[in-house]
């Protein structure tokens, strides 16, 4: 039986090694391939750059309009206009709006009629965006986001490319500021994970999600797709399950460069990171069956990995609890010892592939206690929300 559960920790290793190091490690080695192509002078561009309109949908977000507005007007692209739609909003998030349409005709203003009657107004607030963006790109993002850079739209547009292998969807990253606080740091490495996983999955040829908060997509894609006319029965979904649904190995690309990225601030408590996370998972179940299986084999061989090392080493604990003694030359003492190796082995392998990710991607690094930790605790979390029923919808 020893033997056998050794046979077992050895088979989840390598299944847990071949993830990490096919998909999570694949946004590693992209950036360090761009960043030699860029050194060489190979980075390839566009042969033109067509117009584009940036969209985002506010709900009582005058504060965030008024901080992070003006980084959307100013950015280093020649044809562009930004498409803010108002989704019922009772602060004063229409007058901050206004005062900037008065000095850059660029942007320009919709909103959502209050007795609008459906599942999710923030898709129905995309869909009125993009009906009335007057570009065939359509470049997404939250009002609590701010570029990174003046070239974030450039740097997307980078990722449809022109000719023969154009692309319909790019898929971007936003991460969270970094703040103090162990609320901060999981969610900042729950961002991070997340990332590595939905960025890595598409770089294989498996892209199931993008994040409403640094996406695009070409216009005639979302509505030839029906847009979210399948989706509004979901609360959420305007990005992931879009994206689910209509990306393929052959319509997506996705950016890394920091240059293309967008910056929010994380939640600050408990609580409204814990809504917020399960809002985001309430529509995994409306995943394709394909999504499903991929994203349910890490997770469950993670966790029977841990179970049947903690057995392992639980069962030979209690045979030296009997005998009293340890016997080094006995077979018996291998099993445990391999078993408790490479757990220490996978340990190592993941901080790091995740501490070299995060130091390309120019994010802080995180310590082996807390990969730890997290790595453990999460995927409980996660399985907690998706057993137990939300008691209240959101709108948002």
């Amino acid at each position: 039986m020893d033997w056998i559960a050794l046979g077992v920790v050895c088979a989840l290793f390598l299944i847990q090694l071949y993830w990490y190091s096919r998909y999570l490690a694949a946004p590693a080695r992209r950036m360090r391939k761009d960043k030699k192509a860029k050194a060489k002078g190979q980075e390839a561009e566009p042969q033109e750059w067509p117009g584009i309109s940036v969209i985002l949908a506010a709900h009582n977000e005058c504060v965030n309009l008024s901080n992070y507005l003006q980084a959307l007007l100013t950015q280093d692209y020649p044809t562009y206009e930004v498409i803010v739609v108002d989704d019922g909003s009772e602060d004063s998030t229409r007058d901050v709006v206004e005062q900037y349409m008065h000095r850059d005709p660029r942007l320009k203003m919709t909103f959502v009629p209050h007795e609008a009657r459906v599942g999710s107004t923030k898709k129905l607030a995309i869909t009125l965006a993009a009906k009335a963006a007057q570009y065939e790109y359509l470049l997404l993002t939250d009002a609590d986001c701010v570029p990174e850079s003046s070239s974030w739209i450039r740097e997307m547009m980078k990722g449809f490319g022109d000719g023969q292998g154009a692309k319909d969807i790019v898929l971007g990253f936003s991460p969270y500021f970094e703040d103090r606080g162990h609320i901060n740091r999981l969610v900042r490495f729950d961002t991070l994970f997340n990332g590595l996983h939905y960025l890595g999955a598409a770089l294989c040829g498996h892209p199931y999600m993008g994040v409403g908060r640094n996406l695009a997509y070409r216009k005639r894609l979302f509505f030839e797709s029906g847009g979210f006319s399948h989706l509004m029965t979901n609360k959420a979904g305007d990005d992931d399950l879009f994206v689910n649904h209509v990306a393929t190995r052959s319509n997506t690309a996705v950016v890394l460069s920091r240059e293309s990225y967008t910056w929010s601030t994380a939640k600050q408590t408990m609580k409204e990171w814990w809504q917020q996370k399960r809002r985001h998972l309430s529509v995994s179940p409306a995943y394709k069956t394909s999504t499903k299986w991929r994203l349910g084999v890490e997770p469950m061989t993670r966790g029977l990995f841990y179970a049947a090392v903690l057995l392992i080493l639980v069962g030979y604990g209690w045979q030296l609890l009997k005998t009293g003694t340890i016997d080094w030359l006995n077979p018996g003492f291998l099993v445990p010892a391999v078993a408790l190796g490479l757990f220490l082995l996978r340990w190592i392998i993941q901080t790091t592939i995740i501490n070299v990710s995060a130091r390309r991607m120019g994010l802080r690094r995180f310590s082996m206690m807390s990969v730890l930790w997290f790595d453990i605790a999460l995927p409980l979390v996660n399985l907690w929300m998706l057993a137990v029923p939300l008691k209240k919808q959101y709108k948002w």
